[in-house]
């Protein structure tokens, strides 16, 4: 190894110097010891803040916790809708905890409604808990697999809650607007 100035520097308070004791300045660079990175296993969750709205769909292979407003679906490993936050779309998760205002079809294997949680929607379940306090208007159906069901919205026209189908009718020879 070669050093400045043909000589060990030695490390002091006032920074490099020579075996001579006088200052010398370093023409190559000190290197920085290296740090090694881990990742973790699973990650913490994705947040929607207080101060955001969602206009669309999300979707998550982790935790989705939302605080401020989704007007769109959902659809994750596990989902808890805080105390202030609005969500408006279907929601499909395995594990779902709802403490906020949920309006629209919720599929989930385990949900909980949380005492603050108002929910105007149909639930589709394995285990439902609804806590004393809480909210609920729709109809509750205990299924084996709610998250296997298909959305409502899917094909080519919207269901009604009769499950008619709301596509409209065109005659031939008319213009729809």
């Amino acid at each position: 190894m070669a050093f400045i100035g043909g000589k060990k520097p030695e490390l002091t308070s006032g920074g490099v110097t020579s075996g001579s004791g006088t200052p010398e300045t370093l023409t190559q660079p000190v290197s920085k010891p290296k740090t090694t990175v881990v990742a973790r296993d699973k990650g913490g969750p994705s947040v929607v803040g207080m101060d955001l709205t969602i206009n669309g769909n999300l979707a998550s292979n982790g935790e989705i916790q939302v605080e401020g407003e989704v007007q769109g679906d959902i659809k994750c490993a596990s989902l808890i809708v805080g105390d202030n936050a609005r969500v408006t779309g279907e929601v499909v998760a395995e594990d779902i905890v709802i403490r906020g205002n949920m309006m629209g079809t919720i599929k989930g294997m385990r949900v909980t409604l949380q005492s603050s949680s108002h929910v105007e929607g149909d639930i589709f379940h394995k285990s439902l808990a609804i806590e004393q306090g809480a909210f609920f208007e729709g109809k509750s159906r205990r299924v084996e697999d709610p998250t296997a069901l298909k959305s409502e919205s899917a094909g080519n026209g919207q269901k009604s809650a009769s499950g008619s189908s709301l596509s409209p009718s065109v005659k031939p020879g008319s213009t729809v607007n």
